[in-house]
């Protein structure tokens, strides 16, 4: 995997509004192999902040915990991300 995937799917991780489904869906990668990847990347105090909060509630990381009402991976005033290989399509 070269390193501006791997940074987008960092970004992407970060994000509170995009579920892992949505980072499978463009990279292949399942959410356990995310978490591998955070695990490896980040400083060890980044990487439990980041556990911490996707568990706290405030992420909506997975889609079934998600409200009905979000139907969309981005804010809908998020700017197109050039490198996002949905947009090309």
């Amino acid at each position: 995997m070269v390193q501006q995937d791997i940074d987008r799917i960092i970004e992407m991780a970060w994000e509170d509004r995009t579920p892992f489904e949505a980072i499978e869906f463009q990279f292949g990668i399942n959410e356990s192999e995310v978490i591998k990847m955070m695990r490896s990347h980040l400083k060890r105090s980044s990487f439990e902040l980041w556990r911490k909060r996707v568990h706290s509630g405030i992420s909506q990381k997975h889609l079934h915990k998600r409200s009905d009402e979000i139907v969309r991976f981005k804010c809908s005033r998020q700017k197109s991300i050039s490198s996002n290989k949905v947009s090309k399509r």
